[in-house]
């Protein structure tokens, strides 16, 4: 008889991995499926870029690195952090992994002991409350909901805190939602933090270049906080790097030691060819990927435009990201043929059979009155995709 560790039986599988390998397996059935289930951006990497990983290459960049990347991208990474964002981190609180994924688990498996709880803003990201199980931790989950543009207040965070009380998680730019924390939100949570001292942030700004408001506001700006800030970044959306795995971490030095030792029992650095590459990024001006991020808010206007046509469909405007998450609630209860929709999981699945489009369900998200629907392809398959949603929504009685 085999059988797993009871810790890998208490974790979930990512459901926008497991919706992305079902439309694969239709596609490889001949399905045409329109996959609108993973965060990845459409647009090539940008030449610089492929063109210094090439040169990497060539020049037999190939031996391993120093665990948390080699110092000249560390300092580029923190240069990047004093150009763009106004954070004062040295090259040795920068950590590289593999992803930023990897980078949160190293910050949450450096910090949090069993026990320990976590706050989690919802609708979160689907890897935290996961992470935070793999740490023995105690997720702490505040609810937000499209009236409030799912942001959570300093004084419901405030509500939240108890003696166990650990971290706080969250995105800004926000995925699922694309919903943006201004200036004075975030000063207001940092406020709460700053009141006891034990209590650390994990502001995870993967989504930073994809803003549709202006400049980016991090949360380690704040100085009475920034000593307890870890801040998350990466590559991968920003720069169209997804399968190069390039994450960043930046936080106060003992704990990017700490997110250090933890790594290098894990995967050591990076692929060295993935750090020239990020290298390469770090060093570009930061319009340089500006058409994307115009290219993601038209694709916003026209997905919203859209399903204002779709009845039932209630959406707020994201800021930032290139998702919508829109309530679907007013199809609960309705039915097509024998299948019932009870939640967003229901209706994902009803979507993907009828209509051959992929989402992913609220659930995964934290909020099952919900699906994600990512709008990072081009105007042609998102306008079919709508088309698809409308008819087959219409179906439901």
């Amino acid at each position: 008889m085999t059988h797993l560790s009871d810790r890998i039986n208490r974790l979930s599988e990512s459901q926008t991995i497991a919706m992305a390998r079902r439309s694969r397996e239709l596609i490889a059935q001949g399905v045409d499926i329109i996959s609108l289930s993973l965060g990845e951006p459409d647009f090539p990497t940008p030449d610089s870029i492929k063109e210094a990983a090439k040169s990497a290459i060539d020049g037999n960049f190939s031996y391993y690195t120093h665990v948390s990347g080699y110092a000249e991208l560390r300092a580029a990474v923190a240069e990047k952090f004093r150009r763009d964002n106004k954070l004062n981190y040295t090259a040795d609180q920068v950590v590289i992994s593999t992803g930023a994924k990897q980078s949160i688990a190293n910050a949450v498996l450096s910090l949090v002991n069993p026990g320990d709880e976590v706050i989690v803003p919802s609708p979160y990201w689907v890897s935290y409350i996961e992470l935070i199980k793999l740490a023995e931790g105690v997720p702490v989950i505040i609810k937000a909901g499209i009236d409030t543009d799912f942001k959570v207040t300093a004084a419901q965070i405030e509500k939240a805190v108890t003696p166990k009380t650990r971290l706080l998680i969250f995105s800004t730019p926000c995925n699922p939602t694309g919903s943006v924390y201004t200036r004075d939100e975030l000063k207001a949570i940092a406020g709460v933090v700053a009141k006891y001292p034990e209590f650390y942030i994990i502001s995870d700004e993967i989504y930073e270049h994809i803003n549709f408001i202006g400049g980016h506001e991090a949360m380690a700006q704040f100085d009475f906080i920034y000593d307890r800030t870890i801040t998350i970044n990466g590559v991968s959306k920003g720069f169209a790097m997804t399968g190069w795995r390039g994450g960043i971490l930046a936080a106060p030095l003992w704990i990017a030691k700490g997110c250090d030792k933890m790594q290098g029992q894990f995967t050591s650095a990076t692929c060295s060819i993935t750090q020239k590459a990020m290298h390469a990024a770090m060093l570009l001006p930061g319009e340089t990927t500006h058409y994307m991020r115009d290219a993601f808010q038209r694709r916003r206007d026209l997905v919203l435009a859209g399903m204002k046509e779709i009845p039932g469909l209630k959406t707020n405007v994201p800021q930032g990201a290139f998702y919508v998450f829109p309530d679907v609630t007013y199809y609960f209860g309705k039915k097509y043929g024998d299948q019932v929709i009870r939640n967003g999981t229901d209706l994902c699945g009803y979507l993907l059979d009828q209509a051959h489009v992929a989402l992913v369900p609220g659930a995964a998200f934290g909020d099952d009155n919900y699906i994600r629907f990512s709008y990072a392809t081009s105007d042609a398959r998102l306008t079919e995709a709508l088309r698809r949603m409308k008819e087959a929504l219409a179906k439901l009685q």
